[in-house]
């Protein structure tokens, strides 16, 4: 008995009417719990997706694709030469030099630690930072009146209005050269700033940074043509892991190159260890589905004898006896399979286009976000028909022995 035949009667046992019993009951069951098994997975898959692909947005504003700092120290020289070197590299499409560290910023009466990072305009075209930018200006100048950009948070602990001329932040920072500890004033260097925008990302970076100009924060940390960092955009095709290779040949040991990943490996250690523990439950449900599944199918063996024997008298072997209740468990579960991801894929374009379930909050965005990916829809498809196979291989052996006895007896 060739494969296609073996196909053909699944389907039509799957299509075709059965005797009063429970095999239709316990069928529709067990379809209809992997149905919302795997709605269910399709449904967190995306949502999972959709609220990574938004932390991975953010994180694009302070994580660079590539960062370079010192193995040692918090600064290092600024060579112009060895700039120019990494930005020969292939893929390396800007970099942007780099100064931050603590420093004590006072307004209005408040004091606050926060950390003040350096930047040129070129920052904004290697980090995704304007954007978030909600009021005032979306950069820095070292002009006559030298300005900066503030998160959120620290603008609302310090009564900051960027539209209020005489708002300005007194940055200090301890003075290493001055020698003595006992006149304060002169222990501290001092940086005077006028708020000229705030961003809002989220409270990890609105209450940390500050953004000002780079040579303004280079001589109030006393480190004229030192960095902290460089932090580099790669060309829309690169490879970061290639870049990255390149550049710990170039520079050696006495820097360290991470990736966006590398800088955050807790956080995207924990958004895929989430979706994954996720898989593991609604794997769980499915399993459990499974054994209706099991208790129709080996119903359905015992309705299915005379059939079976038939089909042995035509010339069917063993294997095909067998292939039939496999192809129809696999059926099963791709009928309640299919439907489940065809509800739970709508539901997700629903709620991509009507935004049906609010966060509700102050959030930078206002439902659920959702997004499908082909890959989360194989590997659903993929454990469906595995559980399927699972399910109907004991059914299928006993169908191989009950045929057997069957043929004994005649």
């Amino acid at each position: 008995m060739n494969r296609t035949l073996v196909w053909k009667l699944a389907i039509r046992y799957l299509r075709g009417k059965r005797g009063a019993n429970a095999v239709p009951i316990l069928s529709r069951i067990s379809m209809l719990a992997i149905a919302v098994g795997s709605g269910a997975m399709i449904v967190l898959f995306s949502v999972f997706n959709g609220f990574e692909g938004i932390v991975r947005d953010l994180y694009k504003a302070f994580y660079p694709e590539i960062k370079i700092t010192a193995a040692r120290g918090k600064f290092f020289a600024a060579d112009s030469m060895q700039l120019q070197r990494v930005k020969a590299i292939t893929g390396v499409r800007n970099i942007a030099p780099v100064i931050e560290d603590n420093v004590l910023i006072s307004g209005n009466g408040e004091q606050i630690v926060i950390t003040l990072k350096g930047i040129t305009s070129v920052y904004f075209d290697v980090n995704d930072v304007k954007p978030y930018v909600t009021a005032g200006r979306d950069s820095i100048s070292a002009g006559p009146v030298p300005t900066a950009i503030v998160g959120e948070h620290i603008a609302n602990q310090l009564g900051l209005d960027v539209d209020n001329m005489f708002n300005d932040l007194a940055l200090y920072y301890p003075d290493a050269s001055s020698g003595t500890a006992f006149n304060i004033q002169s222990s501290f260097q001092t940086l005077r700033l006028k708020p000229d925008g705030v961003f809002r990302i989220q409270d990890e970076f609105d209450a940390k940074y500050v953004l000002a100009a780079l040579p303004l924060a280079q001589q109030l940390f006393n480190a004229q043509d030192r960095l902290s960092s460089l932090e580099i955009a790669l060309d829309p095709k690169a490879d970061a892991v290639k870049v990255q290779s390149e550049l710990k040949t170039l520079l050696g040991n006495r820097f360290k190159v991470e990736t966006r990943y590398e800088q955050n490996k807790t956080l995207y250690m924990v958004m895929r260890t989430e979706k994954w523990a996720v898989y593991a439950i609604l794997l769980l449900v499915l399993l459990i589905a499974s054994f209706n599944m099991i208790g129709a199918l080996s119903l359905l063996v015992l309705e299915k004898q005379k059939d079976m024997a038939i089909l042995r008298a035509m010339g069917a072997q063993q294997r095909d006896i067998r292939g039939i209740f496999i192809a129809e468990g696999i059926l099963w579960a791709l009928t309640g399979g299919g439907i489940g991801l065809f509800l739970g894929g709508l539901t997700c374009l629903g709620q991509q286009h009507f935004g049906w379930l609010k966060l509700g909050g102050s959030f930078i965005i206002d439902a659920y976000p959702v997004s499908l990916q082909f890959a989360d829809f194989l590997l659903i498809i993929t454990t469906v028909v595995a559980v399927g196979f699972l399910a109907a291989w004991y059914p299928a052996r006993r169908a191989v022995r009950a045929e057997a006895a069957s043929l004994r007896s005649d």
